[in-house]
Order: C-alpha cells, then structure tokens, then sequence
C-alpha cells in the first residue's frame, strides 16, 4: 500500500477516530477494534465457563508470557528483562525502591516529572529521610543545558536519577544514553519514565545505558487501561535481587517442591493481571507491528507532529512550548488570554478536538499520532487560530442546530 491507502486501512481499524480529533494519546490512545475483539471473546468466555479452571490458568500464564515477549520486540529487550505492570507507575516504583536507602543518600529528578514518578521520591524523602533533589532543565530541549544542569545535581552520594525519556510536559526528548553514562560515572543508577517513548518513538533499552526503564500500555501502544511493562538491565536485576531479599512476584515451585521466585525481571510481577487486558496488550502490540508496521508509525506519526507544531508556530497568539528539534509525539502551546482548561473545552466543542491541559505550565498539549489524517490536524489548527484572535468574552457563538418537531 501507499501511505494514503494505508491510512484509510489503518483509521478503519480505529474505531474511535470517527467519535473526534483524537489528539490525547498521551492519555489514552485509540483502540484497535481488533484489539477490543479479543478482549470481549475472552470476557464472554470468562461469564460462561469462569476463571477457576487449571487448564484456563495456565493459558492466562502463556498469554503474559506472549505479552512480555510483543514489549520486548517493541523496546529492543531480551525476553528475560521484561515484567508486566500495570501501570508506569509501577514501574518507577520498582525502581525506585529497589535500592537499600540509607539516610543521607541523594535522589535526582527533574521539575518536569509525572506524578507516577515522584510520588515514590516523595514517600522516599519522607520515609527513610533521603534528599531529593529537582534540577531545573528549562523546558528540556537543550541538550547542553541538560546535562550541565544534571552533573551539578549528581554528585557522589547519588544513588538513583529518576527521568522521563519524552517529558510529560513540553514534549521534550531528554538525552538518555548521555544522562546514563553521567549518573553511572558518579555511582547511581538510572530510572526512566518511557510513557511518553514507547510506540511514539524507535527504542533500543539496552544502547539507552538505563538500568530501570518503565512504560505504558494504554498510550503509544494502542493497549488497554491498566497495563504496561517494566526492563530491568541484566546487573541491576541481580543487584535487585538482593534488595528485594525474599519479596517477590511470580515464581514457582522447584523440582524439589520449594516455592522460588523467578530468576528473571518475572520476579517483579507482583500481582494477578486482568487477562482480556493482557491479551489486548499483546493483540495491540501485534497490529501496530505486523498491521500497520513500527516504520510507518514512527516516520508518519514524527512527520505530522513536527507538521503540527510549525503550523501552531506560526499562528500569531500561540506560543510553542515544545523544543521542535527535541520532540516525539506531544505538542504544548498557550494561546494568548485563554487559560489551558478554557481552551480545551472551547477546542472540544468547537471541532470535537480531544486535547488536555497541563496545569503546571496553563498550556494546552497535543498528542499526535500516525492515525491522524493531515485535514483534522488542519482544522484543528484553525480552529486555535480562532480562538487565538478573540479572547473569552469575544469569540463568536458557535452554530446550532434548530430541531423543529413535526406532527
């Protein structure tokens, strides 16, 4: 197919791209109707015949396995560095207590992290009385100034730098392989926040240098709520091991009878796992790479998303908030005398834009992804446009439509 023909056949398999401009999948993406097909022949399976079955047990074990083994293509991983979470933010928690803190030890991030990063570096702080330390990155799009900033927060005693790869925020695309020879050089390892770069942009975990890396399944990857993954570098798995002692996820018994956790990454799936979803993880990560194909995802979705960004560029009103030579996916503008959540609602109702605020910044952002056809991005640009050349108070009503009821 060419690119056109592909993405008629692509948005027909995307269901929900008829429902809007579907611009949050930095939120949650579209899900594939052959994704939500599994889930719901499995679901009508579970209310007919129950989940208690051996045999249905066992199955549900071989699905996360074929689960862990769709990410670890996605991500560039072996097999055996791979857990499921189910979440990002089980991840970074992982990680983050993975280490045996001491009083006194130093903890490094950024001022642009998500939630699901810092609230174990917060619990960390004031649990074990560790300092956490915030650099100030700017908006992440200067290389230099990253790094700078970081070598004079990772000083000896750090034992953990704890970093999105695509900031949440602004969109920016952190140096990560540098990040990680940095931190390493002075005796911490390295936990990445991968929400925002797995399925938005090409991976290779193991030539990023990171020693933890987390991601989410319901974003970039097309997968349901409550599903993600976690890799774990083969020397801070064994080093984890020994943190977490006798604590762990999945495991087994032995030949001899004795109940021994997992020797690989399984040992940090701590819990059951919905298996529709887990299924829907796998099923999506399959059409995205056998379907639709990883090099159209990466080339189309880069291409519109620096398309849309110039163009909000250049519309009087706007400020760009994204770095356009550090970006992914995500785009993050103001517009002049709106506040962000003003703007969303306007943006919805005007062009059924679905599009989110980020209240740290007041700035709206913008996911744009390889399904996005070029005429919706146009009229949403248009339609912030509109919005950029009046304020609240003057923006011309929008059209109705007068239902006239017959006898």
């Amino acid at each position: 197919m060419d690119d056109a023909a592909k993405l008629a056949a692509v948005r027909a398999g995307l269901p929900s791209l008829a429902a809007g401009i579907q611009l949050n999948t930095g939120s949650s993406g579209p899900l594939p109707a052959e994704t939500a097909q599994a889930m719901a022949e499995l679901a009508t399976y579970e209310l007919a015949a129950g989940r208690a079955d051996l045999g249905y047990h066992d199955e549900g074990r071989q699905r996360m396995e074929e689960a862990r083994a769709a990410v670890a293509a996605v991500i560039g991983a072996d097999l055996d560095g791979v857990a499921l979470t189910h979440a990002t933010s089980d991840g970074m928690n992982i990680a983050t207590w993975s280490i045996d803190w001491r009083p006194g030890d130093r903890a490094v991030t950024t001022r642009h992290e998500h939630a699901g990063a810092l609230g174990p570096l917060y619990a960390l702080r004031e649990r074990s009385g560790v300092e956490l330390v915030f650099a100030d990155i700017g908006d992440g799009g200067d290389d230099g100034q990253t790094l700078a900033v970081l070598e004079q927060a990772i000083v000896p005693g750090t034992r953990l730098v704890s970093v999105s790869h695509v900031l949440w925020t602004t969109g920016a695309r952190l140096p990560i392989a540098r990040i990680a020879e940095l931190a390493h050089a002075r005796g911490a390892i390295l936990a990445v926040d991968g929400a925002q770069a797995a399925g938005a942009i090409p991976l290779d975990v193991a030539a990023l240098g990171a020693d933890w890396y987390s991601i989410a399944g319901q974003k970039w990857l097309l997968g349901p709520e409550g599903t993600g993954a976690l890799w774990v570098a083969p020397t801070t798995l064994e080093a984890a091991r020994r943190t977490f002692g006798g604590h762990y996820g999945q495991a087994d018994y032995d030949s001899s009878g004795t109940w021994q956790p997992q020797p690989d990454a399984r040992r940090f799936q701590y819990s059951n796992y919905h298996r529709p979803s887990i299924a829907g993880l796998a099923r999506s990560i399959g059409w995205l790479a056998m379907y639709v194909g990883f090099e159209f995802v990466h080339r189309r979705g880069a291409a519109l998303a620096r398309r849309t960004a110039d163009a909000l560029a250049a519309v009087s009103g706007v400020e760009l908030l994204t770095p356009r030579e550090r970006m992914a996916g995500l785009v993050t503008f103001r517009i002049a005398g709106w506040g962000a959540d003003a703007a969303v609602d306007e943006l919805g109702a005007r062009v059924f834009a679905i599009v989110r605020s980020i209240a740290s910044l007041d700035a709206v952002r913008a996911s744009v992804g390889f399904f996005n056809a070029e005429e919706e991005l146009d009229r949403f640009v248009d339609a912030v446009g509109l919005l950029a050349a009046h304020s609240p108070a003057t923006m011309p009503p929008r059209r109705t439509l007068e239902i006239l009821h017959g006898s």
